[in-house]
């Protein structure tokens, strides 16, 4: 198992620091009045400020302004620049604005905190409403609004108010609470409206409307909030959200180190970071929840204590950083050609999208680590959210990026479950990912997609996946199998069990989902090769595997095989837009830029049923009333017109690949041929060279052969018992999936 160390040197703490007679430890359960702020200082921080005297609050708002200025992100008398060079980058103004306007259209300044509660206008609040409002996003633009209306000060003063109101709902315990699944004071939601503070009060640190008293209560409760995570995290818990809150438990700590116990806040704080990073992070380098949002999400955790420890001067642990590179990395392994990444589980920045877009993050990357292959994937401008946590150095970097294109091929993830079918890296390329991976702790966030696929190439995504968004009413289904690409049987979907959470925010998980188990994965100089299983057609007596095999720059070979005691229904869904006026056997897809990608089957399906939902559309192929079958289907991307399956011929030849028709005798179901190698599905008998090749069962072979060898390859699902006779001398042989046999 591997062994992280915590992240840098703990703060130097002086051993003369000793707590003076008048100091107290910070409540978590109320807000240290400003007047009193003095005695939670240490005795150091004090005489530094006073020089032994009692401290004003306006000497001690001043310390923490010059505090800032040197320590936190950026320094605050610099907004006005930034916010002009922000505007001209990214030109969120009407977005601002209409986020500010909303939250301020619904909530007043001393806002309720507990449900049931109504929205200013009389609808009521829901859950996911009220979540956000914990988060306090939107008063981020609110902050913008205020710079946006010539420094309204009503935007600085509702800012505090409702800052306000939840320190008094603190004290009533009028606030929703983390039992009753909403909770206010949750570890993700509390750390989530820590950042977005710390965000608006560095940006509000040179205002004068934003007064001393206003600035000193914005730090005590910031400091609550930081007690309160210290104690309510003492111990592990697996998931984003106590990483998200340790991670602002973290920062806090860094610009507060002045206060008492605040180095407890740290040594913890960076303890459970650590052990997410040891536990979260799969040795793989994927973040254990597969998704690519929560895995950009960690990524952002772990930032912002990166980034803070380095301009605090704290040392950092290299293995930490190791670690944090392995996230940037990852997304190097799995992006498409195009420099996006394929939608992986509950992707949800932007519902229905078929992509995620990762240039900011990996712009981010190649900032902190210069790395040119970094580069690659960025912008010359990172995300907007992240602007306002970089230095001006780092922004400056952003005028001349060095690029380096990567030189990843085939790869796979063993520990998430993720197999990279690739080409190249020229936008052309053809890339398919293989998912088959389900985490036992917290399955939270896995949609039902066992052995689903997904596929590029010509520069569009063939097969896609989408994104979800947790409030739609719709998210259970398009977390369900019916608009994936994977296999079904009957009206059986793998996910099982719907349950919503229990606040009813929206966000809800399957109870049951299929086990994978990868057979075999190999990647080779000429073909790829994937054989999976799952159980989630167990409770209905099928047993299921599916074999993705990759003819290296050419195209993909699908096929899915149905075995029972009974008859059923067996079902390929493939989502994308299609006409099927060549009938089941050939279905294709057409693009914008002239390129597209047929579907075409060697075995016949029965049926085919074209559906669609929030305009997404799939099609269904069924095989009706079968105990025992098999989807022979090949997924054929071409670059124009000419260079389609052409349906007007009855002998197919696909890049040079000649179906059904082999220059040598044998008794197989179905083939692909070409020059001295085949694929041969179902072969029971074949003769070459004067040898004769015998198997017990129907297998699925790739066969190459010269005058001196035979070379066989097992790409089927199962064990393969072989006779072998050359010049009257039979020999028996067994090889297992992916294995090769040399015959001479």
């Amino acid at each position: 198992m591997k062994k992280l160390l915590p992240l840098g040197l703990l703060m130097v703490i002086s051993c003369c620091m000793l707590i003076p007679a008048t100091a107290q430890e910070i409540p978590s359960a109320s807000v240290i009045p400003v007047n009193e702020l003095q005695n939670f200082l240490t005795r150091e921080a004090k005489k530094k400020i006073t020089k032994g005297k009692v401290v004003s609050n306006a000497e001690l708002a001043g310390y923490f302004r010059t505090e800032f200025s040197k320590n936190f992100f950026y320094d605050w008398k610099t907004v006005g620049q930034r916010f002009e060079a922000y505007n001209q980058l990214y030109g969120n103004q009407k977005r601002h604005i209409r986020r500010a306007e909303d939250h301020l259209a619904k909530y007043a300044d001393s806002t309720q905190w507990v449900l049931p509660f109504n929205y200013q206008f009389g609808e009521p609040v829901n859950a996911y409403a009220l979540r956000h409002l914990a988060r306090q996003h939107k008063m981020v633009d609110i902050a913008f609004l205020y710079f946006y209306e010539n420094k309204d000060p009503q935007y600085i003063h509702y800012f505090t108010r409702q800052m306000q109101s939840l320190n008094a709902a603190l004290v009533k315990g009028e606030y929703e609470k983390i039992e009753d699944g909403n909770g206010v004071y949750e570890v993700f939601r509390s750390g989530y409206r820590v950042l977005n503070w710390l965000t608006i009060h560095n940006m509000f640190l040179g205002q004068e409307a934003y007064t001393d008293e206003d600035q000193l209560y914005t730090i005590a409760t910031l400091l609550q909030h930081g007690q309160h995570l210290y104690e309510r995290n003492s111990q592990f818990r697996s998931g984003n959200h106590q990483t998200r809150g340790m991670s602002a438990l973290a920062m806090l700590s860094m610009l507060f180190r002045d206060f008492e116990g605040t180095d407890l806040w740290y040594e913890r704080a960076m303890k459970r970071l650590g052990e997410h990073l040891d536990k979260e992070i799969n040795d793989d380098g994927f973040q254990f929840e597969r998704s690519v949002h929560y895995h950009i999400s960690d990524i952002s955790n772990y930032f912002y204590v990166y980034q803070l420890a380095k301009i605090s001067g704290i040392e950092i642990d290299a293995a930490w950083e190791e670690q944090l590179k392995s996230l940037f990395e990852t997304l190097v392994k799995i992006a498409y050609p195009s420099k996006t990444t394929p939608v992986l589980q509950d992707d949800t920045d932007a519902p229905w999208a078929e992509e995620n877009e990762i240039a900011g993050t990996m712009t981010l990357g190649y900032l902190l680590f210069n790395n040119p292959t970094y580069g690659y994937f960025a912008a010359n401008k990172v995300g907007d959210r992240l602007y306002w946590f970089l230095q001006n150095r780092q922004l400056e970097m952003l005028n001349s990026i060095d690029q380096k294109r990567p030189k990843y091929k085939s790869l796979h993830f063993p520990e998430t479950g993720y197999y990279i079918m690739r080409e190249g890296w020229n936008p052309k390329h053809k890339m398919m990912i293989v998912t088959a991976g389900l985490d036992d702790k917290k399955p939270d966030h896995q949609h039902a997609d066992m052995l689903g696929i997904q596929a590029y190439a010509n520069g569009n995504i063939l097969l896609p996946n989408y994104q979800v968004r947790y409030s739609l009413p719709d998210f259970d289904f398009f977390k369900n199998s019916m608009v994936k690409n994977v296999a079904l049987v009957d009206e059986e979907l793998q996910g099982k069990q719907w349950t919503s959470n229990k606040g009813g925010s929206g966000f809800g998980k399957f109870k049951s989902l299929p086990h994978p188990k990868v057979i075999t994965w190999k990647s080779m100089d000429n073909l790829d090769l994937f054989v999976g299983s799952h159980d989630g057609f167990s409770n209905i007596g099928v047993d299921y595997t599916r074999q993705v095999i990759y003819l290296k720059h050419d195209f993909w070979v699908v096929k899915d095989n149905f075995k029972s005691a009974s008859n059923h229904d067996y079902k390929q869904v493939w989502q994308g837009h299609y006409t099927d006026e060549n009938g089941p056997e050939l279905l294709r897809s057409t693009f914008p830029n002239g390129s597209g990608f047929d579907i075409f089957q060697l075995t016949t399906p029965d049926d085919i049923v074209q559906s669609g939902k929030r305009g997404k559309e799939w099609v269904v192929l069924t095989k009706k009333d079968q105990t025992t079958y098999e989807y022979i289907t090949i997924i054929f991307p071409f670059s124009t017109y000419d260079k389609r399956i052409d349906e007007t011929k009855e002998n197919h030849v696909l890049e040079g690949w000649a179906v059904d028709k082999l220059p040598f005798d044998a008794v197989a179901k179905h083939s692909l041929s070409q020059k001295n190698e085949a694929i041969l599905f179902g072969v029971k008998q074949l003769e070459m060279n004067g040898a004769s090749l015998v198997f017990e069962q129907k297998s699925d072979i790739h066969f190459q052969w010269t005058k001196e060898k035979l070379v066989i390859m097992s790409i089927g699902d199962s064990l393969i018992n072989l006779e072998f006779t050359k010049a009257d001398d039979p020999k028996k042989i067994t090889f297992n999936p992916g294995e090769i046999i040399v015959l001479d």
